[in-house]
């Protein structure tokens, strides 16, 4: 799918004032983020991310209408400001025809862009439950390669696997950490959201309802 393509449907569901927006765009979370961040200038805010579709290959943003007023200034402004947007104008942040951020966008896009890939991240962050069942996983696995292999073989390719899965779960707690050092230093606040997993949000904002994001 084309950017303009990508923009359109987008903005055609900000036209029609939805309550939450879908954005799912072919590609990585930087993509996700420009356009995330496009929605932002149309008076939405950030709910969360997670990856669907076949084998998990994209990137799904849920963005939530700010009923804030300031938000719809900044709505007004922006309709205002690119009247084509979408049909081959301009459009708030990007560079024309393109996902890529402005400079004077690069740091909120850069910003929603963490937010994104910590959401994402969770569906790949073990807990000691997960990692005990991957543990029993290979030893499962090592007890069948015996019927087979002699123990030398079985015992190395389980203990390959369990070594594999230890320096996966070590790489993605190290990232993750990384960012959430990110966001803390951009003032975004930790919470839990009611399953327990770790959110971001800035101050004065709370968790997503069910149409509202500012909803207690």
């Amino acid at each position: 799918m084309s950017v303009e393509r990508h923009i359109a449907g987008m903005l055609q569901q900000i036209a029609r004032q939805q309550d939450i927006v879908e954005i799912a765009p072919q590609g990585s979370s930087p993509k996700a983020a420009a356009l995330a961040h496009v929605a932002e200038q149309y008076g939405y805010t950030y709910g969360t991310a997670y990856r669907t579709g076949f084998k998990n290959s994209l990137v799904q943003v849920r963005m939530y209408r700010d009923p804030r007023p300031d938000a719809r200034v900044r709505e007004a402004a922006t309709i205002t400001a690119h009247p084509r947007a979408g049909n081959g104008g301009t459009v708030p942040g990007l560079q024309q025809g393109s996902l890529k951020p402005l400079p004077g966008a690069a740091g909120a896009v850069a910003v929603l862009k963490d937010l994104i890939t910590f959401d994402v991240m969770a569906l790949y962050v073990a807990d000691r439950s997960q990692k005990v069942k991957c543990y029993l996983a290979c030893a499962v696995l090592t007890g069948l390669l015996l019927i087979d292999k002699s123990p030398v073989e079985a015992v190395a390719s389980g203990g390959a696997v369990a070594l594999l899965s230890t320096v996966a779960f070590k790489v993605g707690a190290v990232r993750r950490a990384r960012i959430t050092q990110r966001l803390t230093d951009a003032g975004f606040l930790a919470v839990r959201d009611e399953e327990g997993g770790q959110r971001f949000l800035r101050p004065g904002q709370q968790l997503p309802g069910h149409t509202n994001p500012f909803a207690a």
